[in-house]
């Protein structure tokens, strides 16, 4: 199975190497906007030659970086035709700083015994990495961030062969509840051993800063600095949380064969008025990311369990179904057959009972076995069981 891959590397480039790099975000900024307004104005959109003629500067950078604005443009558009954006924007420096080149007659090059990547127009650009790879590179996106680190994100193409796993037994299998104290409680009753909350932790720190900022006189070296340090916070804490749900979601996918999550609506629970902030704390459409493609990579079977499978309310020893439960109540005791339950540890159960129902579809697959501390779950919970994606390597689909 072909899939891409993306190596990001933190680039450390000379002054001059700095200035032309700089001066190609402008130009591909330039292009975009130039065709944009001239769309806008209903005119005929120009080409990369016709601007160059009238805009001598362009010629300086590199040309694959200029189409690419227009590819971006073209791809704006579609977007919003097929409805999934809204009507392009110009771009102001204020904007992401980026451009994108193409592998072309091998005008790419990258030297890992010296740590040079070789760009067009530019002289081999030292980074500090110490991953290597053997594949071809397709792509190579240069970015800097707000902090004004450079980096550049490699796109290659590789062939993985994930092992099928032929037979899941029981204790390879697992149903992940989400919950903001405990980032999630699982079908075993565990959860990690910290959820850091990494925008909780830095919270007062970036208020006092941005506080400062706020103060600062517009255009000032000093409001420059403190701006510098607002962002230095916010990529610590991005950075911080990509890691921790790296790690998490590692563990999980080398832990499990078989793993059942919640299709929540995040959007939604978003708008909380209780809960927003946790929940965009935890990132969880994130890691839910993260587990999509490193199942598909490693052959494990990833499914989302219908958004209205009531995990919670349904007592994990009766099928009883408590319709008053809130959320507000994280135990109670079931009044069918008196049994004693955690109001996560049982939706962990009850999602890990949904994926046992879907493998048992699956023939050769299930993992029904004698001593099972688990019951059927009734036909009526079982209608549309997969609402989402299944995530298996060679089955994208069901």
């Amino acid at each position: 199975m072909k899939i891409k891959r993306a190596y990001n590397l933190r680039l450390y480039p000379t002054k001059a190497q700095e200035i032309l790099l700089k001066k190609t975000f402008g130009c591909c900024r330039k292009v975009f906007n130039c065709m944009l307004g001239k769309i806008k104005e209903k005119e005929k959109r120009p080409t990369e030659a016709e601007l160059k003629k009238e805009l001598p500067f362009l010629k300086e950078v590199d040309s694959v970086a200029l189409q690419q604005s227009r590819i971006n443009l073209q791809r704006a558009f579609k977007n919003l035709k097929e409805k999934r954006a809204a009507y392009p924007k110009f771009k102001s420096r204020k904007s992401r700083q980026s451009f994108r080149t193409i592998q072309t007659n091998n005008n790419i090059k990258i030297d890992f015994e010296n740590h040079t990547l070789k760009l067009p127009k530019l002289d081999s650009i030292k980074f500090r990495d110490e991953r290597i790879f053997e594949e071809k590179i397709r792509q190579v996106t240069v970015s800097k961030t707000s902090t004004g680190k450079y980096y550049a994100s490699i796109l290659v193409e590789k062939e993985i062969y994930p092992k099928k796993i032929e037979r899941v037994t029981e204790n390879k299998a697992i149903g992940l509840d989400m919950a903001c104290g405990q980032f999630y409680v699982d079908s075993n009753n565990e959860s990690p051993s910290v959820n850091p909350k990494f925008y909780r932790k830095y919270e007062i720190k970036l208020a006092k800063e941005q506080r400062r900022f706020s103060r600062k006189k517009k255009g000032s070296k000093n409001r420059n600095k403190n701006r510098i340090k607002v962002a230095k916070i916010h990529e610590k804490i991005k950075s911080s949380r990509l890691d921790f749900l790296h790690k998490l979601s590692n563990q999980i996918i080398n832990d499990y064969d078989a793993i059942c999550i919640e299709d929540l609506n995040i959007k939604g629970m978003s708008r909380s008025l209780n809960l927003a902030k946790s929940v965009l704390d935890n990132a969880w459409s994130t890691f839910v990311n993260f587990l999509e493609y490193k199942a598909l990579w490693s052959g494990k079977i990833l499914i989302k369990a219908n958004r209205f499978f009531p995990s919670s309310k349904l007592c994990s020893s009766c099928n009883y179904k408590n319709k008053e439960l809130t959320l507000k109540d994280r135990d109670w005791v079931c009044p069918l057959c008196g049994t004693y339950l955690n109001r996560d540890h049982n939706a962990g159960l009850n999602l890990k009972r949904y994926l046992i129902e879907y493998l048992n579809t699956l023939g050769t697959r299930g993992i029904y076995a004698c001593g099972d501390c688990v019951t059927p779950l009734p036909k009526p919970f079982l209608k549309g069981m997969v609402t989402a994606t299944v995530y298996e390597a060679g089955s994208l689909a069901l």
